[in-house]
Parts: structure tokens; sequence; C-alpha cells
């Protein structure tokens, strides 16, 4: 409690009104990696976060850097662009964290990529450009065997 008339969210004597807290930050969650400054005229932050890939992932991080490199430019459908997306931002997520990698997230990861992949892959997605079915069954064989 900041101020001698704020109670606790679960006081029993809280009379219903809602009480606000103007003298600094509220966090609701778990906070982690966060740089913050307030009542500063000028100030000068610098966070360098070294992220390195886990040791025996090397080939597969190079692939998922590649292959967001590449998205953009592969003709895939918006939601098929987005899912791959996401999922190849996941793969790296779970190679380059502070824990070692957790199996059973990399290959969840690992299999919504493919399945984003699939529909191009297989010809089904209608309108993708020239070469990009080749390219999403060369991702799916790349990600079989290294996962």
């Amino acid at each position: 409690m900041n101020h001698p008339t704020d109670k606790p969210m679960d006081d029993p004597t809280d009379d219903g009104r809602q009480v606000h807290n103007y003298h600094g930050p509220v966090f609701n969650d778990p906070v982690s990696g966060v740089q913050m400054a307030w009542n500063n005229r000028s100030v000068t932050q610098n966070q360098q976060n070294n992220t390195a890939v886990a040791p025996g992932f090397e080939a597969l991080a190079a692939l998922m850097t590649d292959l967001l490199r590449q998205l953009p430019e592969a003709g895939l459908t918006d939601r098929d662009r987005e899912d791959a997306r996401t999922a190849a931002e996941e793969v790296l997520a779970e190679i380059t964290g502070p824990q070692p990698p957790e199996q059973g997230r990399l290959r969840r990861a690992v299999n919504g990529l493919k399945g984003a992949l699939a529909p191009v892959a297989t010809g089904v997605a209608a309108g993708t450009a020239i070469g990009v079915q080749e390219w999403a069954q060369s991702v799916i064989g790349s990600l079989a065997g290294l996962v």
C-alpha cells in the first residue's frame, strides 16, 4: 500500500470504491527483463540480451531465420504466412531461451509450422507463387531431419 487510505483489494471493510494508485508502477503479472524510469528529467538505459542457440540446434535456428526472411516473398495467404511466422518464432524462442529446449514444446511448434506450410507444399493452396510449393516442401523436409 502506498497511501494510508489505500486498502487491499480483498479488504472486508472495503466500501466498494475502487482505489487507484498513481504513485508508481503497478504490476499485475510476473515481470522480468524490464527497464523502467519515472520521476526523471533525463535517463539513459541500456539492455543487452545475449541469447545463444542451444547446442545441437544451430541448423534449426538457421532454417528458421532463413524461413522468416523468405516468408514475406513466399506468396502465402495472409493467414498461412501469419501461422508460419508465429510457429517459426515459437521454435526460435524455444531454442534460444534461457532454459534447455523442452522437446514437447519444440515438437508442437515444428508441427504447427509444418501444418501452416502443408497446404502450400501439397498444392492445395490456390494462388501461390511459382516455386513456393517446392520451397514449402523443402522446408518441411528439412524440419523432419532436424527435430
